[in-house]
């Protein structure tokens, strides 16, 4: 690709064609696709009432602009919020998102002190990047937006350290997808709004990779108990079209007025389409409870063949959100089960990470297991003789 910015290490496929969980490559090769476009296309690839959805729309209008009343944005926001005491900007990307949630806690707290986490990841803008812990990311771009701190995760004493009552913002994720596939701790999360609740800081939550049923509730934060002043969504709200949300109580609107935020195509009638259907499809009876006992049958078949391998160290996440850790690099695992017809991800040098989409089937997961020990298996006996 000559014409286009080398800002990813792509790997050597063009996917041109995709349905349900399978995708084909331009040489006309077939893979498991156990990525779902890091956690995005939750729904599988191209489903046929999105689909539908998506066709019914292009064929009346497109594009508006958010100066023009929208029922669509209304009846999305409402699926939302499950028409509790909230209220629903919508945006392109979850860094967008995540970046609308730090101005309007800065700008409703009057404080520009915000709290995340040494691993977290929130975006590549430069306030989402600010917020995000790994120096990786900021390195080379000057200096950042001021008034972000870092504190270990899963850390209480250095986050009660750390907060003050002139702090506006916590920011965390539930599980650090991008630093590793690191579920945080029911307790520590708990803590840690009680002592937001304390000095008066908002506690905002990223569920960009989380949200959408990728952990097993429509929100990852559910399953915890917790009641965020702001979260964010992005990724499988769409399901490959673009967009995002940012999720704020009510009483916070009074410092999100006219002319204070905006976006040209946030909201946008094709991404709302989509949006509305998956948000219907997934608060279908019986839904999550589907995607809980598939979630359950892989992570019980990884324990059991592929955590006991010399080469694993751990498998851990929630629901379809899942990392391996391994002894040694996980590139080359990457490679190989590429190669053999399974598409996954790593987070950090030595992490798998595996994103099915919600709608899998136990026919593809049993091959995916499979393949996933197979591989493991080959690269412990080649690190032997090597």
């Amino acid at each position: 690709m000559k014409h286009v910015f080398p800002t990813y290490n792509r790997f050597p496929i063009d996917l041109v064609e995709g349905k349900g969980t399978v995708v084909t490559d331009k040489a006309g090769k077939t893979y498991l696709d156990f990525t779902s476009g890091i956690a995005v296309c939750n729904l599988g690839h191209c489903p046929d009432n999105v689909t539908e959805a998506l066709q019914l729309q292009v064929a009346n209008i497109w594009h508006t602009s958010n100066l023009y009343e929208c029922a669509l944005q209304e009846s999305v926001a409402k699926l939302i919020t499950d028409g509790d005491n909230k209220q629903v900007f919508f945006c392109n990307s979850g860094t967008e998102a995540n970046e609308a949630a730090l101005k309007l806690a800065r700008k409703y707290t009057g404080k520009e002190k915000i709290i995340t986490f040494e691993k977290s990841f929130h975006g590549r803008t430069f306030g989402s990047m600010s917020a995000t812990g790994q120096a990786k990311i900021n390195q080379g771009f000057g200096g950042l937006v001021p008034g972000f701190t870092y504190v270990p995760y899963n850390n209480i004493k250095a986050f009660r350290e750390e907060l003050d009552e002139n702090t506006a913002a916590v920011m965390l994720e539930i599980i650090q997808g991008e630093g590793g596939v690191i579920p945080a701790n029911a307790a520590w999360l708990l803590e840690v709004q009680m002592l937001c609740k304390k000095v008066g800081a908002l506690l905002i939550i990223d569920e960009v990779q989380t949200g959408m049923g990728r952990t097993g509730t429509l929100y990852g934060f559910e399953q915890i108990g917790l009641d965020p002043d702001i979260f964010t969504l992005a990724k499988g709200l769409g399901n490959g079209l673009p967009i995002g949300a940012m999720v704020g109580k009510v009483n916070l609107s009074s410092a999100f007025g006219a002319g204070s935020h905006g976006s040209t195509f946030g909201g946008n009638k094709l991404a709302l389409a989509c949006a509305k259907e998956i948000l219907l499809t997934m608060k279908q009876a019986g839904f999550l409870e589907d995607v809980n006992a598939k979630a359950d049958y892989f992570r019980n078949l990884l324990e059991e063949d592929v955590e006991v391998l010399d080469n694993v160290s751990a498998v851990r996440g929630e629901g379809f959100l899942i990392g391996i850790e391994l002894e040694n690099t996980a590139e080359p695992v990457v490679k190989e089960l590429r190669d053999n017809g399974l598409l996954i991800l790593t987070a950090g040098p030595n992490v798998l990470r595996i994103l099915p989409p919600l709608t899998v089937s136990y026919a593809e997961i049993d091959q995916a297991a499979h393949l996933l020990k197979n591989v493991l298996e080959n690269q412990l006996i080649g690190s032997e003789e090597g």
